[in-house]
């Protein structure tokens, strides 16, 4: 939407912050660079500092080492106010006794800029509500009242804008038609968007660039697609989606791929999809990789192919039905258990609790970890 509103995003830098609080360090020399104009998700468990980073940016809290940096000015010692920044947060904070435009306005005749009601307008046109103006909170939806704190934000021309579990309160249904709409608006804008965030599909859905953190640390970064299909550690391939995970010791390798022994199977994955190629080496393949094989595989059949991997037998120990795909949880001697994500191609499962199955996956859809061994990563409920 051309008008008024428009205005570039500034990009933000964070140069070797740490914050410190009594008893304990909630980030730990985080350097990150966003760039102009992009929607960039923080995503993370809680207690892994993504909060904290956001309160930092805003000028909430003080860092305790490091400089941040929007636009290229230094801000670090600069109060909230004097930030070219706006946050959007999960509770709206609207005034209930205004009406919605004047609660849209409001930043603007506080900072005393012209024309105040006719931005406020253009805002809501921005976000669909226009018509909704002269209504009052308390007579919106939790949807709507999301839609007008974004109005709210935007209308100031921030260089920054933070979002902070926007999405939270709204149901399933609103909160994945939001989603599409705040990447619409982050189109139209053009603003530099900072979303902190837990939903791993919120992040996925809206996010350029989706940074990882883990321990007041950034795990991994990356576009969506390539943090899902080629995660570098255990952490993110069980926080981003579920994640099958093999751990054994290479026993040979090629230019191309390496070959490890998981509990006297040997499992195939291509050398550019891991991250180390000898010793003992964590590999995995996410559940909807995964076929599920009544018979085992003949020598010379497509299932017992080179460039396919095969486990089994093992025993389906579960099957829950979740509408676009049925999950089975199938238990193999030496290995543990297995998920498998199918497709509900079918009316009914494709095989049974109790049935003897093998499970089998192109080569090319494993991956190699950095970890040493397997980590179960523990989401513990600490102080954002």
């Amino acid at each position: 939407m051309a008008g008024a509103l428009d205005d570039s995003g500034a990009d933000l830098e964070l140069v070797g912050i740490t914050k410190q609080f009594p008893g304990f360090t909630a980030i730990e020399n985080l350097n990150l660079t966003i760039p102009a104009g992009s929607f960039f998700a923080l995503l993370g468990p809680s207690g892994c500092g993504k909060t904290t980073t956001l309160r930092l940016v805003a000028g909430l809290e003080t860092p305790t080492a490091g400089r941040i940096l929007i636009g290229g000015k230094d801000v670090t010692d600069s109060k909230p106010h004097q930030r070219p920044v706006n946050t959007v947060f999960q509770s709206y904070a609207l005034f209930p006794h205004m009406t919605v435009l004047r609660n849209v306005a409001f930043g603007l005749y506080r900072r005393g800029v012209s024309n105040p009601l006719g931005l406020a307008h253009e805002a809501l046109r921005l976000v669909e509500l226009d018509h909704l103006a002269g209504r009052r909170p308390a007579q919106l939806s939790g949807g709507q009242q999301q839609r007008v704190a974004l109005a709210r934000a935007i209308v100031n021309k921030p260089a920054l804008l933070l979002l902070d579990e926007p999405l939270g309160a709204l149901d399933l249904k609103l909160r994945r038609q939001m989603q599409l709409e705040l990447k619409s608006i982050q189109d139209d804008v053009g603003l530099t968007f900072l979303h902190v965030t837990h939903d791993q599909e919120e992040a996925m859905t809206m996010a350029d660039t989706v940074a990882v953190m883990n321990k007041g640390e950034i795990e991994q970064m990356g576009a969506p697609e390539e943090l899902y299909e080629l995660p570098k550690t255990a952490f993110v391939a069980n926080f981003l989606g579920q994640s099958n995970l093999f751990a054994g010791k290479v026993v040979s390798s090629t230019a191309t791929s390496i070959v490890v022994d998981a509990a006297g199977t040997k499992l195939e994955v291509p050398r550019d999809r891991a991250q180390r190629h000898s010793g003992v080496v964590t590999i995995g393949v996410r559940p909807e990789k995964l076929t599920l094989l009544t018979e085992k595989p003949r020598p010379g059949s497509a299932a017992a192919a080179s460039g396919v991997n095969v486990l089994g037998p093992g025993t389906v120990t579960d099957v829950s039905f979740s509408g676009v795909s049925t999950q089975y949880l199938v238990e193999v001697a030496g290995v543990g258990t297995i998920t498998v994500f199918a497709q509900n191609m079918v009316f009914g499962p494709v095989v049974n609790r109790g049935s003897e199955v093998w499970v089998s996956w192109t080569v090319d859809h494993g991956f190699g970890l950095a970890d040493e061994d397997i980590v179960h990563p523990r989401f513990e409920e600490d102080p954002a």
